[in-house]
């Protein structure tokens, strides 16, 4: 995900900084604790506005994998 031209709609800046997190959906993965929802973050260095988008969710083994090292 590129975000060349990013800037912060709050304060102008355009600095971030981009991470990434995995969540659970609902039943049986919110059960075994099955991430299978990936996140991509966009964060303003200046004021910290962070903005979420949602990533293509890992291959089916990934969440298995997941699912054996949690």
């Amino acid at each position: 995900m590129q975000h060349e031209n990013w800037q912060c709609p709050k304060c102008k800046n355009d600095e971030f900084e981009t991470d990434q997190f995995a969540a659970t959906g609902g039943g049986l993965t919110k059960i075994f604790d099955i991430q299978n929802k990936k996140f991509t973050t966009v964060t303003c260095t200046r004021c910290k506005y962070t903005e979420i988008y949602k990533s293509d969710p890992g291959s089916t083994l990934e969440n298995v994998l997941d699912f054996f090292t949690t």
